[in-house]
This record gives C-alpha cells, sequence and structure tokens, in this order.
C-alpha cells in the first residue's frame, strides 16, 4: 500500500504527471515499480557490502546510510527521465 501512495504523491506533486488513460497509468506504475527493485538492491549492496568489509553492525549502518541517499538520488533521476519523463512514456 505504501508504494501505491508514494507513487500517487510522486506522480502529482513532484513529478506533475498525468497518464493519458488507465492502462498507461499502470505501465507507468509497473516502470515506477521496476525502478524502486533497482533502488533497493543499491542500497542492500552498500549495506551488505559494508558489514562484508567491516564486520561490525556500525559500518553496516553506514553503509545503509550511504546506499539510502544514493538509491534515493538515483531513484529521483531514474524515476525523472524513464518513468515520469518522455522517454518512459
Amino acid at each position: 500500500m505504501g508504494l501505491v501512495v508514494k507513487y500517487v504523491l510522486d506522480k502529482r506533486y513532484i513529478f506533475r504527471f498525468r497518464a493519458r488513460d488507465m492502462a498507461h497509468d499502470t505501465r507507468t506504475f509497473a516502470l515506477y515499480a521496476a525502478m524502486g527493485v533497482i533502488t533497493t538492491v543499491i542500497f542492500w549492496g552498500f549495506e551488505f557490502g559494508f558489514h562484508h568489509v567491516f564486520q561490525s553492525k556500525e559500518m553496516r549502518y553506514l553503509g545503509g546510510v550511504i546506499g539510502l541517499a544514493i538509491g534515493y538520488l538515483a531513484k529521483y533521476h531514474l524515476d525523472k527521465r524513464y518513468v515520469f519523463g518522455t522517454k518512459g512514456n
């Protein structure tokens, strides 16, 4: 449910996007969710990578913070270009 709420908020308030019809909105949501999977992998990669390299809970959290920041930045740019931009539609 959180993903749907975030999609609606991003679509309306961040990107000011209007779908042509329900099918277009469904394809856009699927692409939006796929970009979320990609950025989640970035987050997990940093979190578990730091844990593996440094073998400490604190460094795992630091990796998580770094991965989250990079993931959110990447998600914004991917959504802007490929999901809600002309390239994604």
